[in-house]
């Protein structure tokens, strides 16, 4: 991946004023497949994240009682600067 097509992330207390809900859905494209959809304060979807990845990456296991915490603080950590733009 080149420099320019990298991802830029938000800085985390950026990402907090930004974003009011993380909902968890069915990929409308893929009924066997669930994502997480973030959306913004003026309730507008604004991007959405893999469920199994983001559970395999942030490190959270079946029955995890700190899951939301562990979600929400990794979508926080890696929400894309071009949530943003319009």
């Amino acid at each position: 991946m080149s420099e320019e097509e990298q991802i830029r992330f938000l800085p985390y207390e950026e990402a907090v004023r930004v974003v009011a809900a993380i909902q968890e859905e069915e990929d409308i494209d893929d009924p066997d497949h669930r994502i997480l959809t973030v959306y913004s304060r003026q309730e507008k979807e604004l991007c959405w994240f893999d469920f199994e990845e983001v559970m395999r990456d942030a490190g959270i296991k079946e029955k995890d009682p700190d899951a939301k915490e562990k979600v929400t603080e990794y979508v926080m950590r890696h929400l894309p600067e071009w949530v943003l733009e319009d």
